[in-house]
């Protein structure tokens, strides 16, 4: 059976969707069979991955407002190992659809279940909020992934995520754990930069994962290609910095190939 990680902060421009498509892309490559569900109304994980958001008529809204089958909804991707569960711009009024349906909280969670076992991981893009998406989201996870940008009020908003996911740890998903906190748009030439990882260190050393993700150009650009970084460039410092990120996750999980 998979393990379902989400990627979530509810700050804006921290990496989250960069994060979600190139660990799921080095996962991929590792030949770890992955899903990427984007539960993201911007669909940016979509079109990063070369799909077209408005052509998308069947993603992860269906399932989670109509009961629609996952398996109808997942898209291949040219990686072997990796498959898609898009979004579009419906997503944006499933929380006001969903208010008055029974367990709204679960309907992610009954989705990825019946296909959970098809993947070894399974990486939830959430959208930028704490609202009723994001947590969907959480409460189908395993673990939540927190990435935090390497720049001033770095830790804002930290603290009220952090008491979210206990909220959620305590009435809807027990076994959710923290997966770790992957620092992001790292530029070693700042002294901000470093202030922020040594305080983070500090402050959570031991959820803080020891890879740090830089200011890329690369990581930037690539999806405009529709392509992960490993694709578009698997010797750039974001991509190798994501692979190493996947090989953490992996010890960390005990397993290796």
């Amino acid at each position: 059976m998979g393990k379902i990680i989400a990627i979530a902060n509810q700050k804006g421009g921290v990496g989250k969707t960069t994060s979600a498509i190139n660990l799921a892309a080095s996962l991929a490559v590792l030949e770890y069979k992955t899903l990427l569900v984007d539960a993201d109304p911007q669909a940016n994980s979509t079109s990063g991955l070369g799909l077209n958001p408005n052509e998308i008529k069947k993603g992860i809204y269906e399932c989670m407002v109509e009961g629609m089958d996952p398996n109808l909804a997942i898209v291949k991707n040219e990686l072997k190992y990796l498959d898609i569960l898009p979004s579009h711009i419906d997503l944006v009024g499933a929380e006001v659809e969903m208010v008055s349906i029974e367990r709204r909280e679960e309907k992610m969670k009954d989705s990825l279940l019946k296909i959970k076992d098809n993947y070894d991981f399974i990486i939830i893009d959430c959208s930028p909020s704490l609202g009723l998406i994001t947590i969907n989201s959480l409460t189908a996870a395993d673990s939540v992934i927190i990435p935090v940008q390497c720049e001033y009020f770095a830790l804002e908003g930290l603290g009220k995520l952090l008491n979210t996911i206990k909220i959620i740890q305590t009435r809807l998903n027990q076994k959710l754990e923290i997966e770790g906190i992957l620092l992001t748009l790292y530029d070693s030439r700042t002294s901000l930069g470093n202030q922020v990882v040594e305080e983070v260190r500090t402050h959570f050393k031991n959820i803080a994962f020891s890879t740090i993700i830089p200011r890329n150009v690369k990581l930037s650009e690539s999806p405009s290609f529709g392509l992960p970084a490993i694709v578009h460039d698997a010797e750039s410092k974001g991509a190798i910095s994501y692979l190493n990120l996947a090989h953490e996750i992996l010890a960390k999980n005990h397993l290796s190939k």
